[in-house]
């Protein structure tokens, strides 16, 4: 399964810098840059917002491709998680301050989420996070969660099993409305750790 046709493939690079979360740092940074990557990657909130507070405000959005497909060319554990036939496949990036922030691969229910929801999503102009802020939602950890990522890393490169995450998201009453792949990336911790 392909996304992009590899001429498309520069696109991901013309919103900002692309790098590990973890790379570039001394020895004495390093410790504290693995620790930000340990609460990025357990926190269970809206990793936009994240993104938003380190940037000190709006994060920008480039949604790279955003499709319905057929339930059956989603990976086996995405099939496995989510009802209906058909599924959309969303590739974005947030970005600030020439740097990405983060690169995510999601695969949608449509028929799980409210209407008002699947009207803002077809528009493609706002982060999920900010969509899932008007709903009741409870995030959940997938069983071999790492089968996911090659499929993110194939369409964006870096791969970073360190700075990367898969969950499920449950709408009450409406059932498993989404997988989500996340991977952080350096634009995270544009910062150097604070001196004490």
């Amino acid at each position: 399964m392909s996304l992009l046709p590899s001429a498309d493939l520069a696109l991901l690079a013309s919103n900002g810098a692309r790098a590990r979360l973890l790379s570039d740092w001394s020895a004495t940074e390093r410790p504290w840059a693995r620790r930000v990557a340990s609460l990025l990657l357990a926190q269970d909130g809206s990793a936009t917002r994240l993104c938003e507070e380190v940037a000190a405000g709006p994060v920008g959005l480039t949604v790279h491709v955003q499709r319905e497909v057929p339930a059956d060319a989603a990976p086996a554990l995405v099939r496995a998680q989510l009802p209906g036939e058909v599924f959309i496949e969303r590739l974005v990036s947030l970005h600030a301050h020439g740097q990405i922030m983060m690169d995510n691969l999601s695969w949608l229910a449509p028929a799980a989420l409210p209407p008002d929801i699947q009207v803002e999503l077809a528009q493609g102009r706002t982060p999920i996070g900010h969509l899932l802020a008007r709903m009741w939602i409870r995030r959940r950890t997938l069983a071999a969660p790492e089968t996911l990522w090659p499929a993110l890393w194939a369409h964006v490169g870096l791969p970073d099993p360190e700075a990367t995450r898969s969950y499920a998201i449950d709408v009450p009453e409406r059932g498993t409305a989404m997988v989500i792949t996340e991977c952080f990336r350096r634009g995270m911790l544009a910062a150097s750790p604070p001196e004490y």
